[in-house]
Formats: structure tokens, C-alpha cells, sequence
């Protein structure tokens, strides 16, 4: 929010009605206030997911994800309700901030599960890519409902977002099947026909203890029925980052996803800032970054289903991502596009496709109660970068916007540095190498070819 960009009104009015007139965000540091509320939610929300996915995999998910819904509605509406009711305590816009921030986390892991459960490898990323899209959607629908009272009640701006998600959440409960099975329909194929007939790694187990892969000496196939109710037991939380790729998925999605929110939530102001655009036109010129966001995601997807390679997917782009963020600066509206596309088509990756591998990954036996964790470790890890990011953009910003373009550089090389392992074990595995089975890679035992 840039008070600037709107219309004082004079401090004697009654009938102030903007965010900037509203006591206590009608004070000089008023951008401090509302950073708080930021990261009020953005902390809460990243340490809610780590907790999250443990609870997802042990409840019903029709009952999980619409009673996270309904509960996200109640606290969007009540932080809209302080408008009506006049309420200009800064700690009770906070405690909703956080209530919020803990209710949503019941979201990202369960809509990843629910797809999950219904599309196998083949497809998945291509399909994950274009379902992904929603989200950019929802920013600029969520832009466009909430502006419409920003300037004259703005807390209907909360209210109605918080009745339309609460309605979406007593459909989902009414609607969402979550297993093809309860319908009759036939499971995905979670493991290719080719991974299945290769040799299988006699030390690669599942762990009775936590449910997760462990190395023994014998496998007895008769100990994972196939029956989801005689599946063994919710994977623990240690025992899904034990799961190979799970470490460094959730380190690269930390900085990409610091890259992506940063964009989030200081793109518009360095628009009206720099570029000198109105805050309409910044607002509207920012969109383009979840336009490219959107084409990114299914991109990415395409590409990964065709090379079956995610994370030299990922690596790739955001290789390329980090001399496009430095271009913005000269080639504007057409790189904020480009770099949309390449930022956040890893991080629609990493959250869908790549989490839903993951937790279906073949060391697990058969296990289907690890999706959920596994996302939720994932993308908690990932929201830490986004706590991160708009917070570094506020220290960096007052030595100069170069630096700030400088630090997501940064940020985006790391992020590439923390899948060099699992990328270096897919393109061996392109060579001939390695034998890759499902998300794994494991060593040969005859010498490569291309070394004789």
C-alpha cells in the first residue's frame, strides 16, 4: 500500500475511510506498521506449513482443507470487520494477521495431495503446471476484488474476499473426491513401467519406525500390501526430509520463493518510485510479473515431463532468471514477463510437480500418507525465503534499488547451488550413468561408457 498514492483526508473527518486515514496506520511510519502485518503473517505462515503437513496426512483431507477454508474466511472477514466496528489497536490486526497466517497452511498441502492422488508421473508436470496457475489468477482477481472498496470502505476489501473463500470451502467439503478410487476410477500410475522392471536396490527400505527410506540388508514385498487400509502408518516429519531430494528442493525453493515474494510485494513501489508510473499504472504493470508466472509454470512442467529432469529444470531457468532480473532495469515492462516466467516457473515446480514426486517417491513402499508432509516441509521452507525477501528489500532499498536487484541475484544463485547435486545425478543419468528410479538416482555397477 502506497498512502502517498492516495487522497489524504483531512484528520477531523469521521467518515475517513482509506487505509492511510485509519488510526493507527495513519501515522508517519505507517510503512512500518503495515510491515509488521506482513510479517506477521508471512512468519506465522511458514511456521504453521512445518506443522501443517503432519496434521494433513493424518485427517481426512475433505474435512482438513474446508475447515481451513471456512476458518481463512472467518479471519479475513473479522480483520474487515474493524472497520465497522472501529477498532484502531494495532495488536488486534496483528493477532488476526497470525490467526490467518496458521488457518492457511491448511491449503497448500492439501490441494497438492488431493491432485497428487489423482495424476501419475507422465503428465503430472505439465498438468500440475497449468493447475498451478491459479494462483496467479487468484493475485490479480484478489487485486481487482479488494480494489474495488479500497477507496471508500476498505473493509469490504476483507470482507468479501473472506465470504468467498469461506462459500469455496463449504463446496469443496460438499464436491472434492479425494482418491479416483471412491469414484470407481482407476489409481495414476505413480511409478513407470521401466523404473518398475529395473533392478531393484536390496538396501532401499521403509523404515517401520517413521516411515521413512532407510537402508537393510532384505526387502519382503509382503510387508507393503497394497490395500490403503492396511498402508503403513503417516510418515514422520524426519522421516520425510530423510527422503532423497527433499533437502534440496525445500533449500532452493527458500531463496526462489524470497526472489518471487520480494517481486510480490516491492515491485509496485519501485514502479512508482523509479520508473515514476502513477500507483495505478505500477499496480497494473506488476501483474505482468504473475503473467509470466503463469506461462513460466507451464513451461517448466512441459519441459521436466519431457527430459525428465526437474531439477535441471529448475536449475536452468533460474540460471537464466538472474541476468533477466538485472535487465529490468533497462528493458522494463517486456522483462518483468520473461523474468516472471523464469522466477516463478521453478517455484510452481518445486510446490506441484516436484513435491507431488517426492511424496510419492518409490522408496516409500507404496506409502500414500507422505504427500502432505513432504509438500508442507517444502514449501515452509520456502516461505521462510518469502518472510525473508520483502524484509531484505526494506533494509537494502534505502542504499539504492541496484542493490536490492543485486541481493535477489544472489539469492538466485544460491538457489541454483542447492540442486547442483540432485542436477549432476540426472544429467549423469542422461548419460547412461546412473538408473534413475522414481526421484532417486542410483550408481550403476558397471563402469560408464563414456569414461572407457
Amino acid at each position: 500500500t502506497n498512502c502517498s498514492s492516495l487522497e489524504k483526508i483531512p484528520p477531523n473527518d469521521t467518515n475517513s475511510t482509506t487505509w492511510c486515514d485509519w488510526a493507527p496506520f495513519d501515522q508517519a511510519n505507517y510503512n512500518e506498521l503495515f510491515g509488521a502485518l506482513d510479517n506477521a503473517f508471512l512468519v506465522a505462515y511458514a511456521i504453521g506449513m512445518f506443522i501443517s503437513g503432519i496434521f494433513g496426512e493424518r485427517l481426512p483431507l475433505r474435512y482438513y482443507l474446508s475447515g481451513g477454508m471456512v476458518l481463512s474466511g472467518l479471519f479475513t472477514s473479522l480483520f474487515g470487520l474493524a472497520y465497522f466496528w472501529e477498532i484502531h489497536v494495532l495488536w488486534y490486526y496483528i493477532i488476526i494477521q497470525i490467526c490467518n497466517g496458521l488457518v492457511q497452511t491448511t491449503g497448500w498441502p492439501s490441494v497438492v495431495t488431493c491432485v497428487g492422488n489423482w495424476f501419475g508421473k507422465g503428465k503430472r508436470g505439465l498438468i500440475m503446471g497449468i493447475w498451478n496457475s491459479h494462483t496467479s489468477v487468484g493475485n490479480i482477481l484478489g487485486s481487482l476484488i479488494a480494489g474495488v472498496w479500497v477507496s471508500s470502505a476498505w473493509g469490504l476489501s476483507f470482507i468479501v474476499p473472506g465470504i468467498i473463500i469461506a462459500i469455496m470451502g463449504i463446496v469443496c467439503f460438499l464436491f472434492l473426491v479425494e482418491y479416483p478410487e471412491d469414484v470407481d476410477c482407476s489409481p495414476p500410475l505413480h511409478h513407470t513401467e521401466s523404473e518398475e522392471s529395473e533392478e531393484k536396490d536390496p538396501e532401499v527400505t521403509l523404515s517401520a519406525d517413521d516411515g521413512s527410506c532407510s537402508r537393510e540388508n532384505t526387502i519382503d514385498s509382503s510387508e507393503y500390501p497394497k490395500e490403503p487400509a492396511e498402508q503403513p502408518g503417516a510418515i514422520s516429519f524426519l522421516g520425510a526430509l530423510r527422503i532423497p531430494g527433499v533437502v534440496e528442493f525445500s533449500l532452493c525453493l527458500l531463496f526462489a520463493k524470497l526472489v518471487s515474494y520480494t517481486f510480490l510485494y516491492w515491485l509496485p513501489l519501485y514502479i512508482v518510485n523509479v520508473a515514476h508510473f502513477s500507483a495505478k499504472e505500477a499496480g497494473d504493470l506488476s501483474t505482468l510479473f504473475d503473467v509470466g508466472g503463469i506461462l513460466g509454470g507451464i513451461l517448466a512442467g512441459l519441459i521436466s515431463d519431457y527430459t525428465d529432469g526437474r531439477a535441471t529444470t529448475c536449475c536452468v531457468m533460474l540460471i537464466v532468471a538472474a541476468p533477466m532480473v538485472l535487465l529490468i532495469l533497462f528493458l522494463f515492462a517486456a522483462m518483468l514477463i520473461v523474468c516472471g516466467a523464469l522466477v516463478n516457473g521453478p517455484y510452481a515446480l518445486i510446490t506441484t510437480a516436484v513435491s507431488a514426486d517426492l511424496g510419492t517417491h518409490e522408496c516409500l513402499k507404496g506409502n500414500a500418507k507422505a504427500l502432505s508432509t513432504v509438500t508442507a516441509i517444502i514449501d515452509g521452507t520456502g516461505s521462510v525465503g518469502a518472510a525473508l525477501g520483502p524484509l531484505l528489500a526494506g533494509l537494502i532499498s534505502p542504499t539504492g534499488w541496484n542493490n536490492v536487484f543485486y541481493m535477489l541475484i544472489t539469492a538466485d544463485i544460491l538457489a541454483c547451488l542447492f540442486l547442483s547435486r540432485v542436477v549432476y545425478k540426472e544429467i549423469k543419468g542422461w548419460c547412461g550413468c546412473y538408473t534413475r528410479k522414481r526421484g532417486y538416482v542410483l550408481l550403476k555397477s558397471q563402469v560408464c561408457r563414456v569414461f572407457l
